[in-house]
């Protein structure tokens, strides 16, 4: 299995429009981010996680040839509002499986009206075959078993996922017991870490390490991160052996 990280930046991405920040202006590619993403492929199978505004430049450097299913982790607009850009795979090989919770479905419904219509559906709009999916129940995507968990983005609840080894998180504050027990043993975490104050609904990096030492994690990766966090390359130096801090277009193997 490879995990592709498309995006690993916050919602507004780095550099922030406008900003003077020194991390804005750094010349490191590392600490240019899009939109937090993810690719996952296994078996021929390929499987993104979110569709964010950065969704078209994001696969025109990690392009694939076919798109088997995509995952929504919540309806926030970071994390969905690439839907258009959906187009290409629909026209050429007709509805895309998408899964997202119900909340999340009927947020996009009223959102994106021309692309969920029932009827009248605007033409050229990507049709999108919708599966509903909840906490601890599984869907079989590509031979596999995908196996949604449950965490809080302050008062929004957001779906991660369990493929095998790896488990992929994002934008969590808290996460009840039960739902930490499925994340335990994993081979590869992906995790949120904003930055190094505390945040009403981002784990802050102090909260991601504790994380990632309470479920015993033999890698962790973090992401959905913010320019406040620091440089890449200071961050990275001061992380533990097994932790990092992702960047854009890095690749894990499992």
């Amino acid at each position: 299995m490879r995990l592709t990280f498309l995006g690993t930046g916050t919602s507004q991405g780095i550099p922030v429009v406008g900003s003077n920040h020194p991390v804005c202006k750094s010349t490191d590619p590392r600490d240019k981010r899009l939109r937090t993403a993810a690719l996952i492929q296994y078996n021929g199978i390929s499987i993104v996680v979110d569709c964010g505004p950065d969704f078209r430049q994001q696969m025109l450097s990690n392009p694939i040839e076919r798109l088997d299913a995509l995952l929504f982790t919540h309806e926030h607009a970071d994390h969905t509002h690439g839907i258009d850009d959906l187009r290409p795979y629909y026209f050429r090989q007709g509805a895309l499986d998408v899964y997202a919770h119900p909340f999340v479905h009927q947020s996009l419904t009223e959102r994106f009206a021309y692309v969920f219509a029932v009827k009248n559906r605007y033409p050229g709009a990507p049709e999108l075959r919708y599966h509903p999916i909840t906490k601890n129940v599984p869907v079989e995507i590509g031979g596999k078993s995908v196996l949604p968990i449950e965490a809080d983005h302050h008062t929004t609840k957001v779906l991660g996922f369990r493929i095998d080894g790896l488990v992929y998180l994002t934008d969590v504050k808290t996460i009840e017991a039960d739902q930490i027990e499925l994340v335990k043993g994993c081979d590869v975490l992906v995790i949120n870490a904003l930055r190094e104050e505390p945040h009403p609904s981002h784990f802050n990096l102090e909260e991601a390490l504790a994380f990632a030492k309470e479920v015993g994690a033999k890698r962790t990766y973090f992401t959905h991160i913010s320019h406040l966090l620091g440089f890449h390359a200071e961050v990275q130096s001061r992380l533990p052996d097994t932790v990092y801090l992702a960047e854009d277009n890095l690749i894990v193997e499992l």
